[in-house]
């Protein structure tokens, strides 16, 4: 029977150095009621703003039935491992659904096979990893759903008249950021790794919340000292990047992140307003960014400072608008360290294992008469569009009705 499996050319080739062979597709999901979550965010917890426990609990629990189901699929498949792995949430209608999708590899020559890993890793990743010294134990992820809330709305409010960082969003936001990698390293921990690498951090909207989700791949490396399997380290580097720096003596130490939420202020709002009516510089916004940059740049200084780190590589920022003339600033990196004994296997990385694969699917019409179910905000866009005709529906309704009183 023909094997079906998602692995490209590329990554069969890299696997193929690693004594592995391509195995089927596996997947597994489970669906909830969106209401379900609603109702619990639209409750108490959300008045107070930072965590919504229950709805944090609900999502892992249906990503973590959709990541058992895939296993056993797999099982039943047969091979040694999942690579691969993702864990996404898709909207139908007012239903979510979690899915969790890998291909099994097999081992190349073995007569009996049982799961012995699975990792978020594609086949390129994991040939990267594993030539880094990286051994995959398992594909891990640490979730948490939060909300400003109420209390942190109604003191963000007063706090935005006046310029400068709005405290209470930058506790919560960084709160919140910390929390999701704080169990994904529990989750490593728990499988006996003293790594999580390939780390992919994404923020989902839905049901007037937020999630962020944290997914890796907990790995075991031989140069780690013991402690670090109370504490693994973490990293969001690209697994290439990783390589490159395990090649020059570095490891990776922790995956450190900064926040901070500034306001313009009512009076600074009032005259950037009028300035951008005319050409040059809105210094206000200019000093504004650059202020929120430089604090949330100042919180990861001092995570670095904790984990006794030589450098922080792989910095990226991103800034949101919040409205209101709010801001939010988000830097993210990894911090690493020389470290004794730390070197890759190979001199060179082989040429498949950075080439990226070109997507041959494209579905223009998709944009025109469909949209995408793998986008959180689906159903905000339909309630949008519904209120957008029944508006419509009132104001022809008022027009015909002056229409006939004349």
């Amino acid at each position: 029977m023909a094997i079906i499996t998602g692995l490209s050319g590329n990554e069969i080739f890299c696997l193929q150095r690693q004594g592995l062979t391509p195995g089927d597709l596996v997947i597994g999901n489970s669906v909830i009621s969106l209401g379900l979550i609603g109702s619990i965010g639209s409750g108490l917890k959300t008045l107070v703003g930072g965590e919504v426990a229950q709805v944090t609990r609900i999502i892992h629990e249906g990503r973590l039935r959709a990541y058992a189901r895939m296993v056993e699929e797999a099982k039943r498949h047969g091979g040694v491992g999942i690579t691969g792995v993702s864990n996404e949430l898709v909207l139908h209608g007012t239903n979510i659904e979690f899915l969790a999708i890998g291909s099994c590899v097999h081992r190349a020559g073995a007569k009996t096979e049982q799961i012995e890993f699975s990792t978020s890793a594609d086949g390129q990743a994991l040939y990267c990893q594993s030539d880094a010294g990286f051994e995959p134990k398992q594909f891990v992820f640490g979730n948490v759903a939060y909300s400003i809330g109420l209390g942190g709305g109604l003191i963000g409010s007063l706090r935005s008249l006046a310029r400068g960082e709005i405290k209470e969003f930058s506790q919560i936001f960084n709160q919140t950021r910390h929390l999701g990698l704080k169990r994904i390293k529990a989750e490593a921990r728990e499988v006996g790794a003293n790594a999580v690498v390939g780390i992919q951090t994404s923020i989902l909207p839905f049901a007037g919340m937020q999630e962020m989700v944290m997914i890796g791949t907990a790995s075991e490396h031989p140069a780690l000292p013991e402690g670090f399997h109370q504490s693994p380290i973490t990293s969001d580097l690209t697994n290439e990047e990783m390589w490159n720096l395990v090649h020059q003596g570095y490891m990776p130490l922790q995956l450190v992140l900064g926040v901070s939420v500034y306001s313009l202020g009512l009076v600074g709002g009032i005259t950037s307003f009028f300035k951008s009516f005319v050409r040059g510089e809105i210094s206000e916004l200019t000093t504004l960014i650059y202020e929120a940059r430089e604090q949330a740049l100042a919180h990861i200084a001092e995570d670095a400072r904790r984990c006794n780190a030589d450098q922080v590589v792989g910095i990226k920022t991103y800034v949101y608008n919040l409205g209101g003339g709010i801001i939010e600033f988000l830097a993210i990196g990894t911090a690493v360290k020389k470290m004794p004994g730390v070197g890759t296997h190979s001199d060179t990385l082989l040429p498949q294992a950075i080439i990226r694969d070109r997507d041959t699917f494209i579905n223009t019409a998709e944009t025109t008469l469909g949209s995408s179910l793998n986008q959180p905000t689906n159903s905000a866009n339909f309630v949008a569009i519904f209120v957008g005709f029944g508006v419509f529906a009132i104001w022809l309704f008022f027009v015909l009705l002056q229409i006939f009183m004349r």
